[in-house]
Formats: C-alpha cells, sequence, structure tokens
C-alpha cells in the first residue's frame, strides 16, 4: 500500500475519534435550550445520554461481527455515514427527531468504539502506541472542547448553528474516511466458520476467564467515569461551592485526563509500566473518592482531588485499549475483545449513574455512593493486575 494511503488512514483514526464522545458531551449543555426550543421535558434529558450508552451495549459485539466478515474499513465507512446522518437529523427542531437523530449517533459512535483499536492494529502495527495515544487524547480533547463551546455557540446564535457546526466535525471524518477507503486495498470478508457450532463455542472469546476480566476492567472504568461525570457537580453545588466554582471544578475533571490519555500508552509498552498505570489509577481513584467529604468546602483540595478523578478514568480507558490489542494475537480476535469489552462496559456505564441517583435519593448520603466506588476501584486494580499477568489468548489453531 502506498505511503500516502497510510495518511489517509492517520487522518481518519484522529477524526473518527473525534466524534466519539463529542456527540454526546455536547448534548447536556444544550438542555436549556432543548427545553426552551422543542419544548423537551426535563425529567427525559438524561434519556439523550443513555441513549447511546445502552446502543452501544447492545450492539458492539454485532459490529465486532460485522468487521470480521465485512472488513473494518468498510463497516466504519458505514458507521460514520449513520452518525453524520443521525447528528445533522438532530438540528431539526423536533423532540422526536432529536431522539431518532440520537439513536442514529449511538449506532454510529459504536462501530468506531469497537473497530478503532483494530484498524490501529491492522495498518499500524508498529505504530500501536503512538496511534493509540493519538485516539484516545483527541477523543478526550474534542469532547471537552465541544462541552465548552456548545452552550456559546448557541447563546451567540442559535441552537441549530451550534449543533450543526459541532456535527460538520463528524462530517469531516466520513469525508476523510471516504478518501481512506477508496484509496486502501480491498480485503475479501470473511465467511462464517463452517465448523461445528460446538467448535463455535468452543473457538469464542466468551468462554475465556481474560476476556471477561477485560470487560470489567474496561465496565468498572466506564462506571466511575460517566456516574461521576454526571453527579459530581450536583455534590459540587451541595458542598456550597457556586455554580462558578462548581463549573471550574468540573472542566479540570474533564481535561485532567489529557496528559495521561497521551502517555498511557507509551507507558504501556512494558509490562511494569501497565502495573504501574494500574496502581495509579486505582491510588488516584481510592484517595480522590476518599478525601471528598473529609474537605467538602475547601475548593483549592477539592481542585486537586477533580484533577485526580479526572486523570484516572482517562488512564484507565487508554489502558483498557492497550488490553485489546495486547491480549489478543490476531485481527480478529482484537475485534472480538473489542466488541464484548465495550457491550459489557457501556451496560454498566448506562446503568452507574441511574443506580447512583436512586441511591442517593433513598438515603441522601454520598459517603455510601463515594463508598461504594472505592471499592470498585479496589476491585478495578485487583483485576487489572490479574490481566496484566494473564498471556495473551490463543483461540484457535
Amino acid at each position: 500500500m502506498k505511503k500516502s494511503n497510510y495518511y489517509w488512514l492517520a487522518a481518519g483514526i484522529v477524526l473518527i475519534a473525534a466524534n466519539l464522545r463529542l456527540p454526546i458531551t455536547m448534548i447536556p449543555p444544550l438542555l436549556p435550550w432543548f427545553k426552551t426550543n422543542l419544548g423537551f421535558p426535563t425529567s427525559l434529558s438524561g434519556v439523550l445520554t443513555t441513549i447511546p450508552l445502552l446502543i452501544f451495549a447492545l450492539l458492539s459485539p454485532l459490529v465486532a461481527r460485522w468487521g470480521v466478515r465485512r472488513g473494518n474499513v468498510p463497516v466504519l465507512l458505514a458507521a460514520l455515514a449513520v452518525m453524520t446522518i443521525g447528528g445533522f437529523l438532530r438540528i431539526i427542531p423536533s423532540s422526536a427527531v432529536l431522539i431518532g437523530g440520537t439513536i442514529l449517533v449511538g449506532i454510529g459512535i459504536a462501530g468506531g468504539n469497537v473497530l478503532l483499536p483494530a484498524v490501529i492494529q491492522e495498518y499500524f502495527p508498529l505504530k500501536t502506541a503512538v496511534l493509540t495515544s493519538l485516539y484516545t487524547t483527541t477523543m478526550g480533547v474534542v469532547a471537552a472542547l465541544g462541552t465548552g463551546v456548545a452552550a456559546p455557540l448557541a447563546q451567540g446564535t442559535n441552537l441549530a448553528l451550534s449543533m450543526g457546526t459541532l456535527t460538520c466535525i463528524t462530517l469531516l471524518a466520513f469525508l476523510v474516511w471516504l478518501g481512506a477507503f477508496l484509496k486502501t486495498p480491498r480485503k475479501r470478508p470473511q465467511p462464517p466458520l463452517k465448523s461445528s457450532s460446538k467448535t463455535e463455542k468452543s473457538s469464542s472469546l466468551w468462554g475465556q476467564p481474560l476476556t471477561w476480566m477485560i470487560a470489567f476492567y474496561f465496565g468498572s472504568q466506564s462506571l466511575l467515569y460517566y456516574s461521576l461525570l454526571t453527579w459530581l457537580p450536583s455534590y459540587w453545588l451541595q458542598a456550597g461551592f457556586s455554580a462558578g466554582l462548581t463549573g471550574i471544578l468540573a472542566t479540570v475533571f474533564q481535561l485532567s485526563g489529557m496528559p495521561l490519555s497521551l502517555i498511557t500508552p507509551l507507558i504501556a509498552r512494558t509490562k511494569a509500566g501497565m502495573y504501574g498505570i494500574v496502581l495509579f489509577v486505582g491510588a488516584s481513584f481510592v484517595v480522590g473518592l476518599a478525601c471528598l467529604v473529609s474537605f467538602q468546602q475547601n475548593f483549592a483540595v477539592n481542585l486537586i482531588l477533580a484533577f485526580l478523578m479526572g486523570s484516572a478514568p482517562a488512564a484507565a480507558f487508554a489502558l483498557a485499549i492497550v488490553f485489546f490489542q495486547r491480549k489478543t494475537v490476531n485481527i480478529t480476535e482484537t475485534v472480538q475483545m473489542s466488541g464484548i469489552a465495550q457491550s459489557c462496559g457501556y451496560l454498566l456505564a448506562a446503568v452507574g449513574p441511574t443506580l447512583t441517583g436512586l441511591v442517593k435519593g433513598c438515603t441522601n448520603s454520598w459517603g455510601l455512593i463515594f463508598g461504594a466506588y472505592v471499592v470498585l476501584a479496589f476491585l478495578e486494580a485487583l483485576i487489572g493486575f490479574l490481566i496484566i499477568g494473564h498471556r495473551p489468548l490463543k483461540i484457535r489453531a
């Protein structure tokens, strides 16, 4: 394949990564406009962020199968087309169309979430760490910037222009990936295996303990990240911080993970580096959560805690991507592992914020909630150590 073709693929990978969180994180700041312009009920606001997470959980295994059979590059192109259509549909001033467009966006993101790690490993086997760093960092940076500019854009212009401007990033990703698709040599789709159902079951990653350990690791970091992203602002407001200071703390929480997203795949090239990352993630979660209740009204301390709790899930997410790549021995298994782990992970992520709200409503105790998070962080670290010590899977002879 020509060198220029790799540039198209690399640019496409970065642009796809830019769209894996942005369509979700841009929504919460725009909720007041949805209520005013569309009459969208406040009680249903959480649906707009929960829908994509549930779709990720449901479709990830199917996307993995499609990628194996049809090829990762064409399936990603189809996913981007669906995401672009859904994004522009959300501009139409209708609550029903908004929900429908969000469903399409979720379908598109599911494709990128599952297949992008495998594409990196397939086409850049010697640059996996570097491309994974760019992928995870771009995803976080663009998501944070989108969160910051969505509301000012809507206030300065209107809701449709704000959403349309941010959706143009998805359109750009589609166009660049179309170029990559046209320049990338076609690979023959893999036909379904002709082996018996028993053989298929025995060769499946679903029956491997390592698969479930990686799924738990990905799921626990997803649950902690989305739960904290949803509820930390409410906690800080209740603790007595002003809306302005709460906004600063929430911004630090989102942006603090950027350096870790960049360096984690590079550090994780060695087993010692992976152990260090797992230890850092566990310690950051435990210290951050344990100290929240003790230093409720100290802004400086909460600033540090926000930094720690924002860094931890970013490092854990990047390490989970490394696990997909390093604990499998071929592209097919990487795609399957990614699909299974993300299916379970995003199901937990969808449940986490809702369950946190129910516990808060029933007990009115942040201490109980943060204590449960600490236990989960301990378990996540333990499972992380076990994953690192486990040999890569070798399913098929």
